[in-house]
């Protein structure tokens, strides 16, 4: 597993109409080595870019500061003009952790390009979100307020003093905002009309802050205040949701534009049904919506699930059949195609990395086998067996819940079917773990043996190594195993045109676990009394044993089925 610490960096540039610009900005990102460019989106109505880039923290602070710097010296803030809301050439940077990285280290980091920012490129810096103590001064909208024209008389309000920099407004290079933050999501949804008054009251509908309550409920009307004096405010349906109205003129369209701060509290789909009802009691109608930059896979996976519950229809299927039923309800291409390579970080991060054995095409991972290469090997091929054979009992669960006059029972087979696909999902991954553990076996033979030292560090290398080759093959008889008690199932309640196919689950499940178990037993060999492995191998024949019954029971099951 990959434990080094890895960030990810949002800036938002104001720029979106010269591809120039934009291109000498990106390719100062780039002259980092070891950071992945993953998203350039930009924007012609807003005149704004929004970048996503990944890395190792000091990397992507490197990356950062260049671009800042970049940006700083191609774009003047005196001609900028767009719909969204600036106030610097480089608008806002934030760094999010993705992976072996904690919040306040992640902090620590924004701190630290913060202050090279403010010193080295003499432009103000304000902090926010998590890097910034100030509690009044943690939100992005709340230091943004009055944007690049207003920012030369706020920023000598001693109360708006810059974090770091000048306490000078720049002229061509604005103010910029550098903060950590948790993943949002930026997202427009997309409206049948041209009026930014009528997005906005449904923005006010929805949006955490909700609208200020005025008398008449006019748009005009006095402001009605609490008896302290403040303003009376009707909050918004949706926590965690910051929006406005907007028209863009390059769609001719008005669109809500919304940041999502909790996806966990208010996931995405929720958002895209509450808009649609505030709509329709408007008088409007969502036509589709856009996501801005990447989006994390769980997002598009929840939302397909919610969507087929919605259609009383099983949630156990592939990853791409939910993200297609998400793209199609959200309308995520209405306005433009949607790449799930491109847009969803783990696959745009996974596309950029080595190449995984499961990726390949059927001929290619069987050409691939049949090679002079040792890997992959029998590992792999049973952990791929195992994978087919709960692929095929999450198949029959699937088509059972979608039987004419079984409707009642969908959600019955919808469970299972989950529990298929994800022990599929699990053993896929061990086809490329099994060849891992293999190469790291080689990797560790070759190191050194010249000295004693040398020669204690290898072992030990060897012996680490030869244990994960042990782990990986226990793992797929495991989950093999747990694969046959949907495939029982299946045999015993699934819709009785696929009972072969359940047979067949079955007779893959159980090749699966004894191709396993020969791997189990070879690696063991000169580790047999190592207190771990010993546990596996007690286990693993316990697990080859009964797997040997269960098969028998399910076929039988199966037989019964077939009427010759």
């Amino acid at each position: 597993m990959n434990t080094q610490p890895c960030i990810e960096c949002v800036p938002n540039f104001s720029e979106g109409q010269n591809p120039e610009i934009i291109k000498r900005i990106t390719d100062a990102i780039e002259s980092v080595s070891g950071i992945q460019l993953l998203n350039v989106d930009p924007g012609k109505a807003t005149n704004r870019t929004v970048v996503t880039f990944v890395g190792h923290p000091e990397k992507v602070i490197e990356a950062a500061f260049r671009a800042i710097k970049t940006a700083g010296q191609l774009i003047d803030m005196q001609q900028h003009k767009g719909e969204h809301p600036r106030m610097g050439a480089t608008d806002v940077c934030p760094l999010i952790p993705i992976s072996g990285i904690s919040m306040l280290e992640t902090v620590q980091y924004a701190n630290r390009l913060a202050q090279r920012v403010g010193e080295e490129l003499n432009i103000p810096v304000y902090l926010y979100e998590e890097a910034q103590a100030n509690p009044l001064r943690k939100n992005l909208a709340h230091i943004r307020s009055g944007e690049y024209e207003g920012f030369f008389k706020k920023i000598k309000d001693p109360a708006w003093k810059p974090d770091f920099g000048p306490t000078e407004m720049d002229l061509t290079r604005g103010a910029t905002v550098i903060g950590a933050r948790n993943f949002l999501i930026a997202y427009n949804v997309n409206l049948n009309t041209t009026s930014t008054r009528r997005a906005n009251a449904v923005a006010f509908d929805v949006r955490e802050a909700g609208r200020v309550l005025r008398e008449g409920n006019r748009p005009n009307g006095k402001v009605l205040l609490n008896a302290d004096g403040t303003p009376q405010v009707l909050p918004g349906s949706l926590k965690h949701v910051k929006a406005i109205g907007w028209f863009i003129d390059e769609y001719q369209i008005a669109q809500i534009s919304m940041n999502l701060t909790n996806i966990l509290e208010t996931p995405l789909h929720v958002v895209f049904d509450e808009v649609c009802e505030k709509a329709r009691i408007r008088g409007l109608r969502v036509t589709g919506s856009e996501l801005v930059g990447l989006v994390p896979l769980q997002t598009m996976l929840e939302a397909g699930r919610y969507f087929l519950k919605k259609q009383q229809r099983s949630i156990g299927v592939s990853e791409a059949e939910l993200i297609k039923i998400a793209v199609k309800t959200l309308g995520l291409d209405e306005l433009a195609p949607f790449n799930p390579s491109e847009r969803i970080i783990e696959y745009n991060i996974a596309q950029k990395s080595v190449p995984r054995l499961t990726a390949l095409s059927l001929n290619a991972f069987s050409e691939l086998t049949a090679s002079e290469s040792p890997a992959p090997g029998g590992g792999s091929v049973a952990a791929y067996i195992g994978a087919l054979g709960a692929s095929l009992a999450a198949m029959v669960a699937n088509l059972s819940a979608h039987k004419k006059g079984w409707d009642e029972r969908w959600e019955f087979f919808s469970d299972w079917a989950v529990q298929a696909h994800s022990l599929q999902q699990q053993l896929c991954t061990l086809v490329d773990a099994d060849t891992q553990a293999f190469n790291s076996i080689i990797t560790a033979m070759q190191l050194p043996k010249a000295s004693s030292e040398e020669q204690q560090l290898r072992k030990a290398a060897i012996e680490q190594a030869t244990l994960e080759a042990i782990r990986v093959p226990y793992q797929v008889m495991q989950l093999s195993f747990a694969a046959f008690e949907s495939i029982a199932a299946m045999a015993r309640e699934g819709n009785p045109n696929s009972a072969s196919d359940a047979g067949v689950a079955a007779l893959a499940a159980r090749a699966a676990i004894r191709g396993a178990w020969l791997n189990v037993k070879i690696n063991a060999q000169g580790y047999a009394q190592h207190p771990e492995v010993m546990q596996m191998l007690v286990a693993a024949a316990t697990i080859e044993q009964k797997s040997q019954d269960i098969e028998t029971e399910i076929l039988q099951c199966v037989e019964s089925h077939i009427k010759l």
